[in-house]
């Protein structure tokens, strides 16, 4: 006679996990249903190998559409060690007993007409301890016993349990009971919040589970268990028509689908992620199902190495202390074991000693955790997903759920294979590496990124697989679609200097043919400045790395000569806001040519900017005031006092004479520091305004001085108050009168160290160096 066991379970519990491998285990179940999609079923048998080591997820995906039909529908089933499915997983195998998913089919669920697919499969929230969904059951569970927290009572009544009799009889019991009242309350008062068809979805759901176990017992399996969520057993167990169910599931629509393990993370697992049967506290949780004895001492013990590492002082007297502090608060609050609470609260108390940030440490690295599982090397994936796999094995670049710093160095073959994979996977959008802003701030051949693996990536990377089969393939042929569809000038330039980074030859005869077309019929001069800075960039960094940029110089030549040729008429006339922005594209051009270092299109440059400033009534003064203190860096200005005595004299409208002080300022407070006659025109001007006049213009002034550096403005403010005091270099700011023997001395080392021609005055042949 046919025996069937219903175990209902919270998704991620470790106490439901430790107490159903416990039940099976007397049960000895000739067959086990797990609610889950029964596409898996081929490739269940996966979690008995060695390389499979969770936290893992189920995947399904619609495979292969044509590059640019949307969004993929994709799904996760995620498993923990700590969950009571991958248990009843790992015990069915271990057993050597067949095991199958009851759910209903993904197929059903990721039809493309369906409202809103998520990442997750909907779960039910006594599944996932109180969403609010079907009058939340545990929150009625909870409150009935007193609990003003669904998810602690959970803890205390089952994941704390240390031993005793099966939870699982109560349990049915209880959930039975609810869906009892709620099959009471009047038509149409069901619970408002639901998601559009999440009761219909349900019922064929539950009707599917019911159809599978009957086909288990059809097929002569005498001893079945069924491991399903909670909220599912008194379903289960109802005496429902099999014809009942089939008209229930008759007509679903269906879509074609694909099935794989991905590796999962802690932190994926935990609700604040936005999965619907997250749990708060993952890393907590491994630790309970992991840690058979004295769990809690051994927490604490692992929260002081983690503050050990960081150079924390805690003593093995303030794990003693922790432990009898978590213990006693369990006891006063009547809790059958010390919990998360009562652990972070004994944490905080006494081995951090009141400071929130290392319980916020504590918390990151053990309460949820990054902890990324593998799948073995068989697991069915895209080929795109298995050259990754090779690269990342031939670079030695390991995937890592926590943020790892990685510093390249270009000269090195390695790192610059590094580089490449890593810009080539953020053409795919698979931003495994995030590049630092700073990271060329070492210099041209160095690089830093931000290194994270993210489950969602394998969903990345499964889309982009409909552009090839390799990872530079694929790259190739989306750099080629990115700049046939690009429209700006400036979203080309970006592709360009993204193929070079990413060395994509094959690609760049496409992106350099579609930005000359481009570049050479836009004639908005903004556009052409705003695509010099990555142009330039792409040629710099494109020859450190050996990459071939021939086509690309030509580009940059003719933007070269259409921006000088162009900017004049462009640059005058403008209103306040067009002059910013401006500003920043002058800034940017001139930047980018210095980087360049190209003579010729730097003396092309310089001349242009001289033809601006020979008619400066053109011109607005935060441009006129830039485009001076340019000229002046790069020495082709010698009337820098006059120009700005006539810009901000009595005669020049005070916010003109603002913007013209703020341009020409805008490059740097060195030159006040050094230069005291502007920087005594500067502080006559400011002194010589009337009171409304000044208020207008404080704003500007503001903003021009508040870029400085702390160290800048306090030695600006020194040198104002000596401003009128004897020239400098007449006697020692403290009223000493130079020593010219002394200075002559010190003057002669100087040109020593330097290796320049030394002057013969006050020759130090035969005497002691100087002191």
């Amino acid at each position: 006679m046919s025996h069937v066991e219903v175990y209902g379970v919270r998704h991620h519990g470790p106490g439901s996990a430790r107490a159903l491998r416990g039940a099976l285990e007397d049960f000895k179940p000739d067959a086990v249903l797990i609610e889950g999609p029964p596409e898996a079923d081929p490739i269940v048998e996966l979690a008995g190998d060695p390389g499979m080591v969770p936290p893992v997820a189920l995947l399904a995906y619609s495979p292969a559409p044509a590059p640019g039909d949307g969004d993929r529908k994709a799904a996760f089933w995620p498993f923990a060690e700590f969950s009571p499915e991958w248990q009843a997983i790992r015990y069915a195998l271990d057993a050597d007993v067949p095991v199958r998913f009851c759910d209903l089919p993904a197929a059903h669920q990721l039809v493309p007409a369906e409202e809103g697919a998520a990442q997750e499969p909907a779960q039910d929230p006594a599944e996932g301890a109180a969403e609010g969904i079907r009058l939340d059951p545990l929150g009625w569970l909870a409150k009935a016993a007193g609990y003003d927290d669904a998810e602690r009572w959970w803890d205390d009544v089952v994941e704390h349990r240390g031993g005793g009799p099966s939870p699982f009889p109560a349990i049915a019991e209880a959930m039975a009971e609810l869906r009892a009242q709620l099959a009471a309350l009047p038509e149409g008062a069901a619970p408002a919040g639901l998601p559009p068809g999440h009761l219909r979805r349900e019922e064929q759901r539950e009707a599917h589970m019911r159809r599978t176990l009957r086909r288990a017992l059809k097929e002569g399996h005498e001893r079945v268990a069924v491991v399903c969520g909670a909220w599912h057993v008194p379903a289960l167990r109802a005496k429902v028509p099999a014809a009942h169910d089939d008209r229930t599931l008759r007509g679903l629509p269906k879509a074609r689908i694909a099935m794989t393990w991905v590796p999962w993370t802690h932190g994926r697992l935990a609700g604040r992620s936005g999965y619907g049967a997250g749990v708060r506290s993952p890393g907590w949780y491994h630790h309970l199902f992991a840690a058979r004895d004295r769990p809690i001492e051994r927490w604490l013990t692992a929260a002081a190495r983690v503050l050990r590492e960081e150079d924390l002082h805690v003593s093995s007297a303030h794990v003693i202390e922790a432990v009898r502090l978590a213990e006693a608060l369990a006891a006063l609050r009547g809790r059958p074991l010390a919990g998360l609470d009562e652990v972070t609260d004994a944490t905080r108390a006494v081995l951090c000693e009141g400071a929130g940030l290392p319980v916020e440490l504590i918390r990151e690295r053990m309460v949820v955790g990054e902890r990324l599982g593998a799948v073995p090397e068989r697991t069915p994936m895209v080929p795109l997903q298995r050259d990754l796999q090779a690269e990342q094995r031939r670079l030695r670049l390991k995937p890592s759920a926590l943020d790892k710093e990685q510093d390249l160095d270009l000269r090195k073959p390695t790192d610059l294979e590094r580089s490449r994979l890593l810009h080539r996977l953020r053409l795919l959008d698979v931003d495994w590496g995030v590049p630092s802003e700073t990271g060329r701030s070492k210099g041209t051949f160095r690089e830093t990124w931000t290194l994270a693996w993210r489950p969602e990536f394998d969903v990345e990377l499964i889309e982009a697989s409909a552009w090839g089969t390799t990872v530079r393939g694929a790259t190739t042929a989306r750099a080629e679609a990115m700049a046939r569809h690009a429209t700006a000038l400036a979203d080309l330039t970006s592709v360009a200097e993204r193929c070079l980074l990413a060395d994509l030859g094959d690609a760049l005869p496409a992106v350099m043919r579609a930005l000359a077309d481009r570049a050479a019929v836009d004639t908005d001069v903004a556009h052409l400045m705003s695509a010099m800075p990555a142009l330039v960039r792409a040629l710099r960094y494109g020859d450190v790395r050996g990459t071939s940029t021939g086509p690309l110089r030509t580009v940059v030549d003719g933007l070269v000569v259409r921006i000088c040729v162009g900017l004049p008429p462009a640059i005058t006339g403008l209103d306040d806001d067009a002059a910013r922005e401006f500003l920043g594209h002058v800034d940017a051009v001139h930047g980018a040519l210095a980087l360049l270092a190209e003579e010729g299109h730097i003396e092309r440059w310089r001349r242009t900017l001289e033809g601006l400033v020979a008619r400066p009534e053109a011109l607005h003064g935060l441009i006129e005031g830039r485009l001076t203190r340019l000229l002046l860096d790069a020495g082709r200005l010698h009337d820098v006092q006059d120009r700005m005595a006539r810009a901000v004299s009595v005669g020049t409208a005070p916010d003109r004479a603002a913007a013209w002080v703020e341009g020409f300022l805008s490059g740097g407070a060195l030159i006040l520091m050094h230069d005291e006659a502007l920087l005594r025109l500067v502080d006559d001007w400011i002194s010589g305004l009337p009171d409304d006049s000044f208020t207008d213009v404080l704003p500007l002034l503001r903003r021009t001085f508040g870029a400085y550096a702390d160290a800048e403005r306090r030695s600006i403010g020194d040198r104002l108050r000596r401003v009128g005091e004897a020239p400098a270099g007449s006697s020692h700011p403290d009223g000493e009168a130079l020593d010219e023997i002394r200075a002559a001395r010190a003057a002669d080392t100087a040109l020593r160290i330097l290796g320049w021609p030394r002057p013969d005055d006050h020759g130090t042949d035969g005497e002691e160096g100087p002191t």
